[in-house]
């Protein structure tokens, strides 16, 4: 049939719905357009971020919002048989409920990357968590969307239970992983920024917890990933617990002809000075040095001192020991060379 054959009344049931379907999505852009950079404008106001996220959360799904509503008024003024057009709600409905469960599972990824260091108070920070809390929203919304489409989950619930204990059978190692990774999160023995030593040697900060490992960073910026099952079976010395700050120590000492309460007195203003001026030294604490070894050739001490956490003791140390050479050369105190004296008289004549 030629198009002009066509009557009005078949053309206006296409035109119509069309019509009102590009009517309604150009008007979404605009308000969309206009609504976002209004909500742009007020956000950089505040100084929360909550709003930043939520606003760039729905900024993409707002597009998706303004197509479904504009083929829903199109099918709304279209002629279509009943079941058709309640095939298409039904679609618009779902389509709905999935990107409304995306968004608010966006919105809890992005606030917990935001609010990390508030919220470890309250729930260990971790990429693990993260997941979790998704896969959470995701499913919750899954169910309902199931429910919407009228199929029942107990059938489901059930095929789950017994192909479960097949996978997890065939999952082993990756299920211990992830376990443990849940153990170590919620125990919150080690956790994201924690500095670490491993009974292996290795050491470094904790920089995440998936849901297979963990990821340390070496002082020489390189990343171990260890198994999480490993990592609860292994001997860890935490130096961020119970506290990070910690205390740093040096050995030094002093010729045997010094006068030990100067060394002492003169050792502890250097490292006061230290403490006060140094960055990541604790100017609240007295430093403190204590005597114990008669050595070869010197009187050997021990001087403590105190980092706010564990990176700052390299910088404690160098600063330390710079500023108490040149203060013990001002002073006249001698750090001596290692002298090893032999008394040949105690030796048998036999063997001059």
């Amino acid at each position: 049939m030629n198009w002009y054959l066509l009557d009005w009344s078949q053309i206006s049931a296409v035109a119509v719905p069309l019509g009102v379907f590009l009517v309604t999505f150009i008007c979404g852009l605009m308000v969309r357009a206009v609504l976002f950079r209004r909500l742009t404008a007020w956000s950089e106001k505040t100084t929360s971020q909550l709003d930043d996220i939520i606003i760039g959360a729905i900024k993409t799904p707002f597009i998706i919002w303004a197509l479904m509503l504009g083929l829903y008024l199109a099918v709304d003024v279209s002629h279509l048989p009943e079941r058709p057009a309640g095939m298409i709600a039904t679609a618009l409905s779902v389509l709905g409920m999935a990107s409304v469960v995306l968004v608010l599972s966006n919105i809890f990824g992005r606030s917990v990357a935001a609010y990390g260091e508030k919220m470890q108070t309250a729930m260990p920070v971790t990429s693990l968590t993260q997941s979790v809390g998704r896969i959470l929203i995701i499913g919750v919304g899954a169910l309902m969307i199931l429910n919407r489409l009228g199929i029942s989950i107990t059938p489901i619930l059930a095929t789950l239970g017994v192909g479960g204990l097949a996978v997890a059978l065939a999952l082993q190692d990756t299920l211990a992983n992830l376990f443990a990774g849940f153990y170590v999160s919620v125990a919150r023995q080690i956790k994201v920024g924690d500095y670490i030593k491993l009974e292996s040697g290795q050491e470094g900060y904790v920089t995440d917890i998936n849901w297979r490992t963990t990821h340390i960073r070496m002082p020489t910026n390189n990343t171990i990933l260890i198994p999480n099952a490993k990592l609860i079976q292994s001997i860890v010395t935490n130096y961020c617990m119970p506290s990070k700050d910690l205390v740093v120590t040096v050995e030094a000492g002093v010729h045997y002809k010094s006068d030990l309460e100067k060394v002492e007195r003169v050792t502890c203003e250097v490292a006061q000075e230290v403490m006060k001026e140094v960055v990541g030294g604790v100017p609240a604490f007295e430093p403190v040095v204590r005597y114990h070894t008669f050595g070869d050739s010197q009187v050997g001490f021990t001087v403590a001192m105190k980092g706010r956490e564990f990176s700052d003791q390299a910088g404690i140390k160098h600063e330390f020991i710079k500023r108490l050479h040149k203060r013990y050369a001002k002073e006249g105190i001698i750090i001596p060379y290692p002298i090893r004296a032999i008394n040949t008289s105690q030796e048998n004549p036999i063997f001059k």
